[in-house]
């Protein structure tokens, strides 16, 4: 038996043994994301890239969770790590299917590129909706959770996950192949660092894929900064580059002069796969003394670590009997159900929600989200095999008659081409008119906010040029705004939305993935509490933000903002009253007394911030930890919830993090302790003072 099939030896042993079979041309071919077979040695041929940021994305037919910024917006690290297991299991059931018919296309393979937890620090920033947030406590824990769910727990990998952009990128994606991201060491290890660290160190994710961007000067897949903080913290997996991000080197950092410098210069700082094509020049910097045999070696050994840890070349795994049978099983689409529930924000409700079934007979649905599949998607998703759209869902639920207009175009100023502008506004209001209320579904998709590049992304390259809706829809909310009738918006975008005109009830539902319009009816009728919570802060006006290429975390997010501030991060409201009556704190534990003084069952979040006194602290206060709570009218239960030790640290300008402090304020509420938070909420966060 070859050294390398002994599966009694560790996966690194083997990896070893297999490089060593391998000639350096055999082993530089194997960089590639598209790497060849070796027949001589039975390695059959594997393509990298696949994707799965909430669920089985581009592959043809899966469970579609809601996109990740409606995930971050559950602040439940069960439901999110169930998330990542099905999309798991559903790439190990096409796996094996793929593999039955020799195919090993792109997006077939075991390698999921996801999680995306760079920081959504500037709302402007077109794939914001793909992380988890603002925050990196919360970002880390989500992402912990996913990685957790597509890895799984046992010696062999279900799937890989990957830690992406590594680290500091977050727009403009017009600037991201030639921009250089500064940004201070405060920031660094305060921000946007804290959660990679996390899933390297906690949720061992196997691979880590660099940005496009520079950062402070450096390419990020070629920065020895960034490579030298991945020693640090153990990581033992492998490391790609962003796709064809080394070819920028050349053609718009002008760090290296031809692909060949390019190759030599990602390879030696520690970029083992290339997802690209500038790896094809690998041999040539061989041959040319760039790098050498060892480099090479290095990094397939890495490469061929991370597929043995995936049982590629295992007589057997315990994932080859997963039936295709699985994929968008009812059970998942439960889930797929679930999560979109708790990702709904309820942001304003004057008492129309949930409605009163006895009061109306008619509704109007309006608007050019309410139909659309689209919007249900956000970007890097798979195919549901079956979509219930806003419009959808609701007539499933309502028992009365349901009157549809489409209303206008997403964003032009009429749906049909040869009609006069604004062809539809005349039939929203004759639906608006003949009922007794009005469901205003706006917002967003992912051709107005997403990637780069992508199909759609028409404005800014995907970048929001503001906070404002398109002009066309912005036109029709006035107009059924000032007709009278009861009106909730349901507002569908991944990302801060000011939709400046005040209705009865405003509802933000993100990208809520193949289940959304079933979810959002449920909230809308009072079957599900709604309990979801705002992972961003909802600025008021773009204008009023720094500059959208300033990296500096002033006046940004919930811990440095000052003002500008329309919705609040970790907002969100019920259809109870859900209070934190007491907190106590000992031995790393928050004690929260918890009651629903409400008179409906409920859910919601209890969120812990603390406040650090030392002049390096953040100006605000840091989520430290969250809890999901669940009670009837009335109870009133105890909950636990863990402080982590680093919750007391603060770092200075250097970049140094350690206990400065003796004396902290721990907040414990189902909202920030913020003046702002609590008028919204009607609810106080309870307080504790803690020295160490």
């Amino acid at each position: 038996m070859k050294k390398y099939l002994d599966e009694t030896l560790s996966a690194r042993e083997r990896a070893e043994a297999l490089a060593d079979e391998m000639t350096v041309e055999e082993q530089a071919m194997q960089l590639r994301y598209d790497a060849p077979a070796l027949k001589r040695l039975g390695i059959p041929a594997y393509n990298w890239w696949n994707e799965g940021l909430h669920g089985l994305a581009r592959s043809g037919t899966a469970t579609m969770f809601p996109q990740a910024i409606g995930l971050a917006a559950t602040f439940d690290t069960e439901l999110v790590e169930k998330a990542g297991e099905i999309t798991a299991l559903e790439a190990r059931a096409k796996y094996n299917a793929y593999r039955d018919y020799g195919d090993a296309d792109i997006y077939k393979g075991l390698t999921v590129w996801a999680p995306n937890i760079n920081i959504f620090r500037d709302p402007r920033w077109g794939r914001g909706h793909e992380t988890y947030g603002e925050d990196p406590y919360l970002t880390a824990e989500m992402g912990k959770a996913y990685v957790r769910g597509l890895q799984g727990d046992v010696k062999v990998l279900k799937t890989a996950a990957c830690a992406k952009h590594f680290a500091v990128h977050s727009g403009p994606e017009a600037l991201r192949h030639e921009f250089d991201a500064k940004a201070s060491p405060k920031d660094m290890e305060e921000t946007y660092l804290p959660a990679f660290e996390a899933l390297i160190k906690d949720a061992r994710a196997e691979g880590v894929m660099g940005a496009y961007n520079r950062l402070n000067g450096e390419p990020s897949c070629a920065s020895e900064f960034l490579m030298a903080k991945l020693e640090e913290w153990g990581f033992d997996g492998y490391f790609v580059s962003d796709c064809w991000a080394i070819n920028d080197f050349h053609e718009h950092h002008k760090v290296t002069s031809n692909p060949v410098d390019s190759a030599a210069k990602a390879l030696k700082a520690g970029c083992d796969l290339n997802c690209g094509c500038t790896y094809a020049y690998v041999l040539a910097a061989f041959e040319q003394g760039l790098v050498d045999e060892s480099d090479i070696r290095r990094a397939c050994v890495r490469l061929m670590t991370t597929r043995i840890r995936l049982g590629m070349f295992d007589a057997k795994t315990e994932f080859d009997g997963i039936p295709y049978s699985v994929v968008s099983s009812p059970e998942n689409k439960k889930t797929a159900l679930k999560c979109a529930e708790e990702s709904i924000v309820l942001l304003k409700n004057n008492g129309i929600l949930p409605f009163d079934e006895s009061k109306i007979k008619t509704l109007a649905v309006i608007g050019p989200n309410s139909d659309s599949r689209v919007c249900l998607e956000g970007n890097y998703c798979g195919t549901a095999d079956r979509y219930v759209t806003f419009l959808e869902g609701i007539q499933d639920r309502f028992a009365g008659q349901v009157l549809y207009s489409q209303g206008c175009h997403l964003y032009k100023d009429r749906i049909s081409g040869l009609a006069a502008e604004g062809d539809r506004y005349s039939e929203a209001v004759a639906a608006a008119k003949n009922a007794d209320a009005v469901i205003l579904c706006v917002g967003l998709d992912a051709a107005l906010e997403g990637e780069e590049g992508d199909t759609g992304n028409e404005f800014s390259s995907g970048d929001k040029a503001d906070l404002r809706l398109p002009e066309s829809q912005r036109k029709l909310i006035r107009l059924i705004a000032s007709m009278g009738k009861p009106v909730v918006t349901v507002c569908a975008a991944g990302s801060s939305v000011n939709t400046e005109v005040e209705t009865d009830a405003l509802v933000h539902v993100w990208y809520p993935g193949q289940e959304g319009g079933r979810a959002l009816a449920g909230i809308l009728f009072g079957d599900v509490s709604p309990s979801g919570k705002l992972p961003v802060t909802f600025y008021e006006d773009a204008a009023k933000l720094p500059g959208f290429t300033d990296y500096s975390m002033q006046n940004r997010t919930y811990r440095y903002a000052k003002d500008n501030i329309l919705y609040p991060f970790g907002y969100g409201l019920t259809y109870s009253k859900i209070v934190c009556a007491k907190l106590e704190y000992g031995e790393n534990t928050a004690r929260v007394t918890v009651k629903n003084t409400g008179d409906r069952y409920a859910e919601d979040v209890v969120q812990l911030y603390i406040k650090d006194c030392c002049d390096c602290a953040v100006p605000n206060h840091s989520l430290c930890g969250f809890a999901r709570v669940t009670l009837a009218p009335g109870e009133e239960r105890v909950y636990e919830i863990s402080v982590p030790q680093k919750s007391f640290t603060a770092v200075d300008e250097n970049g140094a993090r350690k206990v400065f402090s003796d004396s902290f304020t721990l907040y414990a509420g189902t909202c920030q302790p913020d003046e702002l938070s609590e008028r919204l909420t009607g609810t106080k966060c309870v307080k504790t003072e803690i020295r160490l």
